[in-house]
This record gives structure tokens, C-alpha cells and sequence, in this order.
């Protein structure tokens, strides 16, 4: 699957506070340009009669994901240039409602990432990796939950997905919803994702782990 903070005020996840300076603060950075939950057939069946193209774009991830959710923390994230719209991620036997939330300079504080898989015999398997800071270059996350402190500076909310420009390279359908910023803060990071790419990531004190049992991030 950054600049300035808030004066303390929480607002809640279904409201933004629009400052005249043009900043924008949410509690939850609430997605609902895309369903969290979608049933495989009927987004297929979408697909084949059109009724999502104006909507959903492909993934900018140029891969056929897992399908599988893995977890991704981090005590804070601060970024320069964000986009977000929806996207479809594409599995072998299923497509994936998400939403892309690209970022131009990131860097991810306290990185934590986490995926559990059934293993036959010994049960839940853990594969865990943390790093500190993290850094990454053109960071695209499809994700279909995300929840944090989030700070946005010269946010556009609503414009078109072809028109976005914060991220070079990544852009969405035309006529499609999106969302931009020129920077992103979020602090206590709680993201769900189908897939994560990058130009280059650098994970300084990277330490991988594999453990029985469930060690999620959260």
C-alpha cells in the first residue's frame, strides 16, 4: 500500500475543517470514494458491462497481486506530493476494489509490516518486517482501510482523477473522483493493503522475521 499538524483539534472522520490557509485536517482519513467490501462476481460482472470504467482505474502497480491483506504502521508518515482515487487490482481469479494513495517523497517512521498465513499443521504464520526510518520514492499503496491522524496541506478534494499532478506518472480515469494534496502528515498509521510498490525504498535497521503464530503489526 506530511507538514503540518493539527492545533489539536480532533474532528471527527466524516467531517474537514477547511482553513483559510487551505489546510485540511481529518481524524480518520476516511475513504469513501470506494467500497471496502465488494463481492468478486459482481465487480467482474461491472468490469464486463463497463458500469466501473468511469470510476476505477488500473492499479499504477504493474503486477498481478495475491489478493491477500497484509498491514502496514508507522508512528508517522510525512510526504511530499499525495493522489488518491480508486483502482482495481487485479488477482488471478478476482479483481479488488481499492483505493491508490500514491506519494512523491515519503518517509515512514517506527515501519512495521505484517502478513499471517494459515500453514497446515502448525497453524498461523507470521511474516513481520520493521525498519527505522523508512524512505521511499514514488510510494503507491492499494489499500481498503486506513485510519490515522491526518494533516493535508493545499488539498483539492473532488478533482479529476486524469488531471491529478502531485505524483508524476500516477494518474486516474477521466470523470473519475480524486483527491491531492502538495503535502500529507499522518501520525499512528493503520493501513490494510492488497498491494505496495515504489521506485526505491530504503529500509535502514531492517530486520525480517517469521513467527509462529499471529505478530500482526496491529
Amino acid at each position: 500500500m506530511l507538514t503540518t499538524e493539527p492545533n489539536g483539534s480532533r474532528p471527527a472522520t466524516s467531517q474537514a475543517a477547511v482553513a483559510a490557509s487551505g489546510r485540511t485536517s481529518w481524524k480518520r482519513l476516511a475513504l469513501v470514494m470506494v467500497p471496502t467490501v465488494a463481492a468478486a462476481g459482481a465487480v467482474v460482472a461491472s468490469l464486463a458491462t463497463g458500469a466501473l470504467a468511469a470510476s476505477f482505474g488500473v492499479s499504477a502497480n504493474s503486477f498481478t497481486v495475491a489478493g491477500e491483506s497484509f498491514q502496514i504502521s508507522s508512528s508517522l508518515l510525512e510526504g511530499d506530493g499525495f493522489v488518491q482515487f480508486g483502482v482495481l487490482d487485479r488477482g488471478r481469479d478476482a479483481v479488488y476494489p481499492e483505493a491508490l494513495s500514491a506519494i512523491r517523497r515519503a518517509t515512514l517512521h517506527d515501519l512495521c509490516q505484517s502478513v499471517v498465513q494459515p500453514v497446515p499443521v502448525i497453524g498461523p504464520v507470521t511474516l513481520r518486517l520493521t525498519a527505522d526510518p523508512a524512505s521511499a520514492d514514488r510510494l503507491v499503496a492499494d489499500a481498503h482501510d486506513i485510519k490515522g491522524d491526518a494533516v493535508f496541506e493545499n488539498i483539492h478534494i473532488g478533482q479529476d482523477a486524469s488531471t491529478v499532478d502531485q505524483v508524476p506518472g500516477v494518474r486516474g480515469p477521466a470523470g473519475a473522483f480524486a483527491q491531492q494534496a502538495t503535502s500529507i502528515r499522518v501520525r499512528d498509521l493503520r493501513q490494510t493493503n492488497r498491494s505496495v510498490s515504489a521506485a526505491t525504498f530504503r529500509l535502514p535497521d531492517l530486520h525480517v522475521q517469521v513467527l509462529r503464530g499471529d505478530h500482526s503489526c496491529f
